[in-house]
């Protein structure tokens, strides 16, 4: 039976982009579905980030990130936008991408544009280009976030995560019945989906013996 694990995340958080490098390597070739959930970590009016100019955030990157990406050989460095984005619109195109049977194309593009090649994702010309190039129809998706159309759907989606998930950081990875927050190791992900892995399968058998033995579960 699948593992199902939903993952709580900002495009702009370099926690997000290590962590998901170390999940998805640690998920290849097994079966787990995920579904992204978005958040924001500044979202309006709060003040945008700006990492660059920013000597806490220098050192940050200098003692807890960089560290990191030499450790798990992610590709990845701190984007020299300044400051960075919003990213209320780079949500709200992943939700014309998921309704468009294109969620994870689009996720990965954006977090390799902004973590890789340091284009400014809070940009609807950015991201349109940035939507063609996973397939999403560049005229529909700009027409949605020039209109909005999604502005409630990514409210909603953020009320769920702080106010019913209560996620109060990112990234947050909620495998099975387990959470982990933050960005972790192949390693330590390997060893929760086993677990969960292993808790599902004991789950599924104990709905096939109720079934067997007509007994109500």
């Amino acid at each position: 039976m699948t593992l199902k694990v939903k993952i709580y995340s900002d495009y702009v958080c370099p926690f997000c982009f290590l962590g998901k490098d170390q999940f998805e390597k640690a998920i290849d070739g097994k079966d787990v579905e995920v579904e992204w959930m978005p958040y924001e970590l500044r979202p309006r009016p709060l003040q945008p980030l700006d990492p660059v100019n920013d000597p806490s955030k220098l050192a940050l990157w200098e003692h807890s990130i960089y560290p990191r990406i030499e450790a798990w050989g992610v590709d990845m460095k701190l984007p020299n936008v300044s400051p960075h984005p919003y990213t209320d619109l780079a949500h709200e195109g992943f939700h014309f991408a998921k309704e468009h049977h294109k969620a994870k194309e689009y996720n990965d593009r954006l977090y390799k544009a902004f973590f890789q090649e340091e284009k400014n994702i809070g940009d609807i010309g950015v991201l349109t280009a940035l939507a063609k190039e996973v397939g999403l129809d560049e005229t529909k998706f700009k027409e949605a976030l020039v209109t909005r159309k999604y502005r409630e759907t990514q409210q909603q989606a953020l009320k769920h995560a702080y106010e019913e998930a209560q996620i109060t950081g990112v990234p947050t990875f909620i495998i099975g019945e387990e959470r982990i927050s933050g960005a972790a190791s192949k390693e330590v992900f390997e060893k929760v989906i086993e677990q969960e892995s292993q808790k599902v399968k004991t789950n599924d058998f104990d709905v096939i013996q109720c079934t067997l033995d007509g007994n109500s579960c």
